[in-house]
């Protein structure tokens, strides 16, 4: 199969400025890049993009697709549907399921339906430990073979020292990188809010930041003689970002990623105890919000990730105390980051795809992300003038869950595309955000 997008605007790699190309794409391979180029084969499919940008394909490494087990608040195929939808070619799957993706058949199993599914590509983490109860190593060998990219008990932290040390020795021994779900129990259990202004305010128990700092310090001394590639999911805490830039600065192998909520909000932000806002790590203050803003900037954070946590209507209305944590995020992520970061001058419109595309693919080391010739056929299609409400009923994903219902932003993915094969083309389909 041959695809000619023509008339589209790319970032030039030098300058950072949109520039206009043509896109061949034979096969699942970008054939060629150039201007005026024409379809010679009669049989090539010619789209006209009259001046859309197009990155590589996005790619999120921390998403809930919650099967098997919870597919009553999403299933492999609704959540890489709301992954094409949100421009994403590429998402990984964290294994806190039911039951838990500790073994290689589970592994298998997630592969073959996201594949069946056709709508992105999935690539599981392992379990660290057994049911991520903390108490027994995962065959991490066998979970390898079977394709996972990384291990993790993301949902809960590994509260042992111990075991977390055992578990970067065994993964470094097999080239796996730790990622971590940090999360000091001791400090945080109970917890449903930050423990800041808004917790105060409510009389709600609060999580500090500590409780992620603590764990963010000994997973970096744990993992700086093993040598082992530790990664730090969804960063919240200034002291958290401290401890990665010095890390950095020591030159030892920490990466971590940051959410568009955690970029975006705080807890003075949230208007009343509504679990639409209760998320782990929770909303920290400004003064975090801040700090994770700098780190994105200097390169302390590497990527951006956007946690997609499905979760039901009827689970969120049990209030701020008692419902689950979590908000959905991949049909709104670029968008939301291109509005309020990139318009604003936060950030480059090329620093926000490199933090969605080449940044993740570089540092797990995947071989998508970028936009070249000879490189895989992943490319998302952005209309930058696009303006639209974000209305969760028209959602793809089963999960509603979202702090950002009624936001007006722009930037929306208009045209996904997967190994040269169509993923989403919001042209073919009556389903529509909000206007």
């Amino acid at each position: 199969m041959k695809l000619l997008l023509q008339n589209g605007r790319v970032l030039d790699p030098t300058t950072g400025e949109l520039v206009h190309k043509d896109i061949l794409i034979e096969g699942q391979t970008i054939a060629k890049i150039g201007t005026d180029l024409n379809a010679a084969d009669p049989e090539t499919e010619v789209i006209d993009l009259s001046g859309k940008f197009i990155s590589a394909g996005l790619i999120d490494m921390h998403v809930h697709l919650r099967e098997p087990g919870f597919e009553q608040k999403e299933t492999i195929e609704t959540g890489t549907r709301a992954a094409a939808r949100g421009g994403f070619t590429t998402v990984a799957c964290m294994p806190n399921t039911r039951p838990v993706i500790d073994s290689a058949e589970l592994v298998k199993e997630v592969i073959a339906k996201a594949e069946q599914a056709g709508y992105a590509r999935v690539l599981p983490y392992g379990a660290i430990t057994v049911r991520e109860a903390g108490q027994e190593l995962t065959d991490m060998a066998a979970m390898k073979e079977a394709g996972i990219i990384g291990v993790t008990d993301d949902g809960v932290g590994v509260q042992s020292s111990k075991m977390m040390k055992e578990a970067m020795r065994k993964a470094h021994s097999l080239g796996l990188p730790v990622v971590a779900h940090c999360e000091d129990d001791s400090l945080a259990k109970g917890g449903c809010v930050h423990d800041g202004q808004f917790a105060a305010r409510f009389r709600l128990k609060g999580i500090p930041n500590e409780a992620e700092a603590v764990h963010v310090g000994r997973d970096i001394l744990l993992a700086e003689d093993i040598g082992v590639h530790y990664h730090v999911c969804h960063i919240s805490a200034a002291q958290s970002v401290r401890l990665v830039r010095e890390a950095k600065a020591r030159g030892q192998k920490v990466t971590a990623e940051v959410t568009p909520h955690h970029l975006l909000l705080c807890d003075e932000d949230i208007p009343e105890p509504n679990a639409m806002w209760k998320m782990n790590p929770p909303l920290r203050s400004s003064r975090d919000r801040e700090a994770l803003i700098e780190g994105l900037k200097d390169g302390t954070i590497d990527i951006i990730a956007t946690d997609h946590a499905p979760h039901t209507l009827e689970e969120k209305a049990a209030g701020m105390e008692r419902a689950p944590f979590g908000i959905v995020g991949l049909e709104t992520a670029f968008p939301l980051l291109y509005t309020h970061l990139v318009l604003r001058g936060v950030l480059t419109l090329a620093e926000l795809v490199d933090k969605m595309t080449r940044k993740p693919a570089e540092i797990f080391g995947l071989p998508y992300g970028v936009l070249a010739e000879g490189k895989p056929a992943d490319l998302t299609v952005i209309d930058l003038e696009e303006e639209r409400t974000i209305d969760p009923d028209t959602f793809l994903s089963k999960g509603r869950n979202t702090p950002f219902a009624g936001w007006r932003v722009k930037g929306w993915p208009v045209l996904t595309i997967m190994n040269g094969k169509i993923t989403w083309n919001q042209a073919d389909t009556a389903l529509t955000f909000g206007e």
